[in-house]
């Protein structure tokens, strides 16, 4: 008897639970409906009204994207829009016995099955006069009492007349009889699923890493220069010291996280990309991916290792043991055509080079901290591994080193502005290459190779004008000082504009073109031979570049760069770099 009422209360709760989940929907649908008649200036039921009128205001304000937003008071809205007395239409009392007798119901409707079967299952559904649902139409609380009270007619004949199919004494004993007889395979299944949990979570306590993912890239790449050698003098246009080369690189970087929030970069790369400043002269030729100088052509080498973990909510900080380069983790504000694999492809079209690229491998640890969406900072400190190989020289002592700080500043999403200073500090001999690779030889190293200083300022930007145009680019400001033998200052600049067309003739492809005066000295007080190592006439570098996007992993792009008296000195003819770039992405 226990079991029959029990059952009872089954058929009884469960075709409730059916019409009041049917019914609540049809609520939120008047909610809705309320709601935007509301913006709409249209009728509001006064029981939907924000319960905070000053929360409500101060929320719609914040959120919306129209200047100068005034709402008038909710209660003077509560007056004007809505009305004293709704008019209330009377539901049938009888349900419907067929979903046909429904007039504005088809078989199309999203709901039809639903209401087909609360109409044969339960007899559930009443109509209006007209016989129409008026589905799309928001109820009325006198409508949904009247739905409500003709469901709960139904469901109680439904439980009166369905005794015949409650579960018999006789099924029950057979359950129990069928249990008992089966015990021992159940308590054997019972063991064998424990020892499966426990062996479960014996592998998860022991194994390395949550996940680890492997992702690569290897990039073509054919080019050639034209033009004389940049010797600082007449050039020789019966000469031409450049070949045409075809390298390669390759790279593999493992992403392992232990927590989910965590990564642990490890990178391996090869490659034989030559220094394009040995056959032409200048270093403002060089491609942005040149082999390292510290490894053989060729050879595969441990390129980075660095560990990022989150510190709190907004925080984030990188360790580093090798090449925890300042472009890892600052945004340098210039992604579409500064990237070596699907932008452009010099050197100096990269970056602001005297703020981000220390010109060496570094290890240390940088920190990022986020005050807003608006509002980030950036802070790091790295130094040179390679110095003379010597174990002697620390990470506070005896190398080359250099720290950085940003503001990066988002007032809106479409345009970012970043603000940057890098402090460096290079000994004697240790190569002091103050703009990381580029510019005019005065500039990489004003003093010679005696130690040096410099404060470097930068200003970068980026504008994002319409889905299909993004227009950016940077200005640096160095102050260098000779920190051994004579006190000389030296004062270094350099800029760029950058043009960037996303999805330029077919969506997946980028065009861009980069036009700026890599690194100058404008003054300097050090001299050599009574001649102060200044530069006198202004280099342009005018780069431009169109990707076909072949796949998602497979991209060709030629680019083309053009340097204008290289080296700042009007003595030397104009050198082209043409690149045929091919990149697959794994």
């Amino acid at each position: 008897m226990k079991m029959k009422k029990e059952f009872k209360n089954f058929l009884f709760t469960f075709p409730m639970f059916l019409m009041l989940f049917f019914l609540a929907t049809s609520v939120k649908s008047l909610a809705e409906e309320k709601v935007g008649e509301r913006e709409k200036g249209g009728e509001i039921l006064p029981e939907l009204l924000p319960l905070n009128e000053t929360a409500f205001e101060t929320n719609f304000i914040a959120n919306s994207t129209l200047p100068n937003v005034k709402l008038a008071p909710v209660s003077q809205i509560i007056t004007q829009n809505t009305p004293e007395t709704p008019t209330v239409e009377p539901v049938n009392e009888s349900p419907v016995t067929s979903v046909s007798e429904l007039s504005d119901i088809q078989p199309t409707d999203w709901a039809f099955q639903a209401l087909q079967s609360l109409v044969e299952r339960y007899g559930c559904i009443a109509g209006y006069p007209d016989s129409k649902y008026r589905g799309n139409r928001a109820l009325t609380r006198y409508e949904f009492a009247a739905g409500l009270n003709a469901c709960l007619d139904q469901v109680t004949k439904l439980i009166a007349t369905s005794t015949a199919n409650l579960a018999a004494k006789e099924d029950l004993v057979t359950l129990q009889r069928l249990s008992e007889e089966f015990r021992p395979e159940l308590a054997q299944l019972r063991g064998r699923l424990d020892s499966l949990e426990a062996r479960s979570a014996q592998v998860e306590a022991n194994e390395f890493s949550t996940t680890t993912k492997l992702v690569g890239d290897a990039i073509f790449v054919a080019a050639d220069t034209f033009g004389d050698r940049a010797n600082n003098r007449p050039a020789n246009d019966t000469e031409d010291e450049t070949n045409t080369l075809l390298s390669y690189r390759a790279k593999l970087t493992l992403q392992t996280s232990f927590t989910g929030k965590d990564q642990l970069t490890t990178s391996l790369r090869a490659d034989n990309i030559p220094n394009l400043a040995s056959s032409t002269g200048t270093h403002m030729t060089r491609l942005s991916l040149d082999g390292s100088a510290n490894y053989p052509s060729g050879s595969l080498y441990l390129e980075n290792l660095y560990y990022r973990f989150p510190v709190g909510k907004n925080a984030n900080v990188w360790i580093g043991t090798r090449t925890l380069n300042f472009p890892l983790w600052v945004p340098t504000l210039n992604a579409l055509n500064g990237n070596p694999l699907q932008g452009g492809f010099s050197r100096f079209g990269q970056f602001n080079p005297t703020v981000y690229r220390p010109g060496f491998d570094g290890a240390g640890a940088a920190l990022t901290y986020k005050f807003s969406d608006r509002l980030q900072v950036h802070l790091s400190y790295i130094a040179d591994n390679f110095f003379a190989n010597r174990p002697e020289n620390g990470v506070f002592n005896n190398s080359s080193q250099a720290a950085i700080a940003q503001l990066t500043f988002t007032p809106s999403k479409q345009f970012d502005l970043g603000l940057t200073y890098t402090r460096k500090y290079y000994p004697t001999n240790s190569g002091n290459n103050l703009t990381g690779g580029t510019g005019s030889a005065f500039a990489r190293n004003p003093f010679g190779q005696l130690a040096t200083t410099s404060d470097n300022f930068g200003v970068e930007f980026n504008w994002k004008a319409s889905q299909r145009f993004n227009f950016g680019g940077w200005f640096g400001y160095t102050l260098a000082h000779q920190e051994v033998g004579a006190d000389n200052d030296a004062t270094i600049i350099n800029g760029a504009l950058t043009f960037s067309f996303p999805d330029l003739f077919k969506e997946g492809n980028l065009g861009g073109i980069t036009v700026g005066v890599p690194p100058k000295v404008t003054n300097n007080e050090f001299q050599v031979a009574g001649q102060r190592r200044e530069d006198k006439d202004t280099s342009l570098h005018i780069e431009t570049f169109y990707r076909f996007r072949m796949s998602d992993n497979i991209s060709v792009t030629p680019i083309f760069y053009l340097i204008t008296k290289p080296e700042h000195n009007d003595a030397n003819d104009p050198i082209w770099v043409g690149v045929l770039r091919t990149t697959f992405t794994f």
